[in-house]
């Protein structure tokens, strides 16, 4: 699953109408503050559906400010409600917002007050001498947080064709983005496209060498093909390179250096009553895979200590290399992990 990160500063507004709209005022200033108060509590459950009210007041009586909109679909993926938050955010990126909005501020002469202002107002104001020190600034976009969310979404609900349009979409506008060209990865492996999975993959390689994860995904698939299992070793290698710590990848590699044991002891078996030489070759020969395999099944197990698989698979090891102390030794961390595990 693709872990969703999101991180933005909501800001609680005020909001000032004419007197007519006091009424409005009211209900909005009451929505807002049960919004703002439930996301500073972290109770996302709540908040979602108060910014969501927050926004449809002022849509109806023709305010309408998608930031709330925004901060409703937010709080929907904070909540885990992913159904809310995906049609959100997907309305949010149909309709092209970007959370991109202008402030307008002035300096009050008499208090030395800097106010916020509409457009309007501002102009307006500029024509007074009670005002000076006119400016504008202008938020951060969000477009790209909306495009790597909604993806992650529909990645962790298995909508891996939505996905892919929505990250194709996003790549259009931003075609450097890595979380993106990832994403992208992820939704062709998701959907059994094995082969533009491999390709997105060596693209991502090009780009970045040094992508430890990269360099796995491409074990991984190049060790499902026979005709490439050769050159999984060489990637799950290069994977631990970069990042020496990489457990999966140790792992990874024992199983891609040892091949396909039942198959070998399979033909051993064969062999041992008719030819028992050829039988005496291929066990050596398996042995010495084993022997290939036992430094990077140490690493594994140092990476992984209380990995069950991590401990019996070492064992074994230990056993067809004849290391009786070290096989030993294994047996009882295993014993001792399979009691805790009861």
């Amino acid at each position: 699953m693709k872990k969703l990160i999101l991180s933005i500063a909501i800001i609680s507004s005020a909001f000032v109408f004419g007197q007519k709209e006091q009424d409005l005022n009211a209900k909005l200033q009451s929505a807002n503050k049960a919004a703002m108060d439930a996301y500073n509590a972290k109770n996302y459950t709540i908040a979602a559906p108060k910014f969501l009210e927050v926004y449809n007041l002022l849509k109806t009586n023709g305010h309408e400010d998608k930031v709330y909109m925004y901060y409703a679909g937010l709080n929907y993926a904070l909540a885990n409600n992913s159904d809310e938050a995906i049609k959100i955010y997907t309305e949010l990126i149909n309709s092209g917002y970007t959370g991109v909005q202008t402030t307008y501020t002035a300096k009050e002469k008499k208090s030395g007050e800097v106010k916020t202002l509409d457009k309007a107002t501002w102009e307006l104001m500029k024509k007074s001498t009670d005002f000076v020190d006119f400016k504008t600034a202008q938020t951060p976009s969000v477009e790209v947080d909306l495009y790597e969310t909604l993806s992650t979404l529909l990645l962790n609900a298995k909508k891996n064709d939505e996905a892919l349009a929505v990250i194709e979409k996003g790549l259009a506008k931003f075609p450097n983005n890595a979380k993106l060209k990832d994403f992208q990865g992820t939704a062709f492996y998701q959907s059994g496209n094995t082969d533009k999975f491999l390709a997105n993959l060596k693209e991502q390689l090009a780009k970045n060498p040094n992508d430890a994860t990269s360099w796995y995904n491409l074990g991984v698939l190049q060790a499902k093909n026979p005709a490439t299992a050769a050159d999984a070793e060489a990637s799950f290698k290069k994977a631990i390179e970069i990042k020496p710590d990489f457990a999966n990848a140790y792992q990874n590699l024992v199983f891609a250096v040892i091949g396909d044991d039942d198959k070998a002891v399979s033909d051993i078996n064969a062999l041992r009553k008719t030819k028992p030489d050829e039988a005496t070759k291929l066990i050596e020969a398996r042995r010495e895979k084993f022997n290939k395999a036992l430094p990077y099944a140490e690493k594994w197990y140092q990476a992984m200590p209380n990995s069950l698989e991590a401990v019996s698979t070492l064992k074994d090891i230990y056993g067809i290399t004849k290391n009786q102390a070290k096989m030993t030794e294994m047996k009882a961390k295993e014993a001792e992990l399979q009691a805790k595990a009861k």
